[in-house]
């Protein structure tokens, strides 16, 4: 009998640059499915867990939770996925099902913790991945197998809280940050019917912030233009990883404004509290998101061509692309094919 092998590119120590490994796939379970990998959006957390940032790695390591490929093998109890279907894996790939999170599609916040698809398993930086069929999402016909890829985390991770804070129509949105999750923001938020001021520190950003569909622009260091924009925004989402003036950021919410986290890493927030209370404002999280908001944000983004601006790089020159994710050079997103 032949052993069955997966190519793929590995990290075998914290920190190491990718380089070519085989290795023996777990079994095909009876509720899994085994795609052929074509595209695979590079995020910066398959760069933390190659170097172990957050101490969840196992090694070798085969990252990549932004993947896309066609179907070659079924598991005995899989219904609803054919041969040859092209499906998208994120960041997700199991939860226990059961509570109350999960039982409304939130999976994302599940009670129990739900489980990585890199974490503790190998990812789509290879030929092959098997992996749950629950969490694997069908790429609307009319969407592209590069564009589809980021959205698949970087996508979900802004749409899970604009989908959940806009409100009505002419909301006024500030989307801080314009990177792969901020210009995607900003494109979900003005298909939603928002007012969006993209806020960035580089000035070079604001004719592509406006492009994506931002209304309006405004310097994060040009006191002038923030103090126009104080107090009238009904949600603020925050892509940025770094610190930044917290009491600034939060000086922009309009009362019952939010202020939305999905950047990482924040040590604290130093938030004045009578604002806070007597303006019925609102500081918030927000990780991935759900196998229901997943599946609706998929089909968002293929009636209105919500499509993130990619760079298409071989998977041969993974690490020369991480590189340029680390030193920010990305515009803004890096497809691996």
């Amino acid at each position: 009998m032949v052993e069955l092998k997966f190519q793929g590119y590995a990290s075998l120590k914290p920190g190491e640059k990718l380089q070519p490994w085989e290795y023996e796939p777990a079994p095909l379970g009876s509720n899994d499915v085994e795609i052929a990998v074509t595209h695979n959006g590079l995020c910066h957390t398959d760069i933390h867990m190659r170097d172990n940032d957050w101490n969840v790695s196992k090694f070798p390591l085969v990252a990549g939770h932004e993947v896309v490929g066609n179907v070659t093998q079924i598991g005995a109890d899989v219904t609803g996925i054919k041969i040859g279907d092209r499906l998208g894996f994120g960041w997700i790939s199991n939860s226990c099902r059961v509570c109350d999170a999960c039982l409304r599609g939130e999976e994302n916040i599940c009670r129990q913790g739900y489980k990585g698809l890199i974490v503790g398993n190998h990812g789509g930086f290879a030929n092959k991945l098997r992996a749950c069929a629950d969490f694997a999402y069908k790429i609307p016909d009319n969407l592209d197998s590069a564009s589809a890829a980021p959205l698949l985390c970087a996508g979900i991770t802004v749409y899970n809280p604009l989908r959940t804070y806009i409100k009505y129509p002419g909301a006024k949105v500030g989307v801080l940050g314009i990177g792969g999750l901020g210009h995607l923001a900003i494109k979900f938020a003005e298909a939603m019917g928002a007012e969006v001021t993209a806020f960035s520190t580089s000035s070079d950003k604001e004719a592509e912030a406006k492009e994506f569909g931002a209304h309006y622009f405004c310097n994060w260091k040009n006191t002038e233009q923030i103090k126009e924009v104080s107090g009238t925004l009904d949600l603020l989402l925050c892509t940025v990883s770094s610190e930044i003036d917290w009491n600034k950021a939060f000086g922009l919410l309009a009362n019952n404004g939010v202020l939305c986290l999905v950047g990482l890493p924040v040590s604290t927030l130093n938030i004045p509290l009578l604002p806070l209370v007597f303006g019925q404002k609102a500081i918030a999280g927000s990780v991935v998101g759900g196998r229901r908001f997943m599946k609706e944000m998929l089909e968002f983004a293929a009636i209105h061509q919500i499509k993130p601006m990619i760079e298409t790089i071989p998977i041969s020159q993974i690490n020369a692309a991480m590189d340029r994710v680390v030193a920010n050079k990305a515009r803004y997103r890096i497809v691996l094919v």
